[in-house]
């Protein structure tokens, strides 16, 4: 398996140029599934760890999900970025210990929001959003630096729908030494170039995490360099339990295990992988 800091110089080299899927895997062996489709990168997801734990998104203890990620990252051969949230702290000294702390897990990359959680005041005010950047950044310095970071404005999430106001802040983030910069829920093809554009050359991630007549292939054409799907591929295996599981209890019948995976496909595809592992 390739070590953290090949891992990181790997996700750094995506990041160049050209465009990639970065998929959500939520435990160790969805991650491995999507590994083995090839994809070159996998990033966590908040969201859908939280589900697996019986608990809402955000709702995680820090030292759980730093543990989460030290397991993904040391299960996995390829970059995993971090959906490490708003950096589990109020202040810039605090995120900057959080920060730290992620990167001792072996992870490629991480990404710190804006967002407070606060439906009253959903952003933090501009100049703390800005120094919680530049905390996150000095703590990865101090780390080493390869570690690849990812500075979100959480606007159009969070029901602030201002382009002005995104770009102003995804632009201070790249000031403020994002390597990336990310707004999530932003839909249009108008939305995605104007950002591209707003912090050039920086690489951009969308996050397509809906039903979209977007492909990969238009994305790209709209200069991004990173698609992720956050939560929506959790989302989707809660989406085929639940509706076998709610049938069961009412109608007492099991169509809905009708599009199951066999359990000998993933016996052998998990079987091979362990193979795989145990002899490298």
């Amino acid at each position: 398996m390739p070590s953290p800091s090949e891992k990181r110089a790997t996700f750094r080299r995506l990041h160049a140029s050209g465009c990639f899927v970065i998929p959500n895997p939520w435990d160790v062996g969805s991650a491995r599934y999507l590994q083995t489709l090839g994809f070159k990168a996998l990033a966590s997801t908040s969201s859908g760890f939280a589900w697996s734990r019986a608990m809402p998104d955000n709702g995680v203890p820090r030292e759980t999900v730093l543990a989460h990620l030290a397991e993904m990252a040391a299960a996995t051969d390829v970059p995993l970025n971090a959906d490490f949230e708003s950096g589990f702290a109020q202040d810039a000294a605090g995120v900057g210990e959080s920060v730290r702390l992620c990167c001792e897990t072996g992870v490629a990359g991480l990404s710190i929001e804006d967002s407070t959680g606060d439906k009253a005041r959903p952003l933090f005010d501009f100049d703390t959003a800005v120094a919680r950047v530049r905390a996150a950044r000095a703590a990865i310095d101090k780390a080493g630096g390869d570690v690849l970071f990812t500075a979100r404005c959480e606007g159009f999430l969070v029901g602030v729908a201002d382009m002005a106001e995104v770009t102003r802040r995804l632009k201070a983030y790249s000031d403020a030494g994002a390597d990336c910069l990310y707004a999530p829920a932003i839909k249009t093809r108008e939305q995605i170039a104007e950002i591209v554009k707003a912090v050039a050359p920086k690489p951009v991630n969308v996050l397509i995490g809906w039903a979209s007549d977007l492909s990969v292939a238009d994305i790209a054409a709209l200069g991004a360099r990173r698609i992720s799907v956050g939560g929506a591929m959790a989302r989707s295996a809660w989406g085929g339990f639940m509706k076998a599981a709610k049938e069961l209890a009412t109608a007492g019948t099991f169509n809905g295990f009708a599009g199951a995976a066999p359990g000998a496909e993933l016996n052998a595809l998990f079987g091979d992988d362990m193979a795989k592992r145990t002899h490298s």
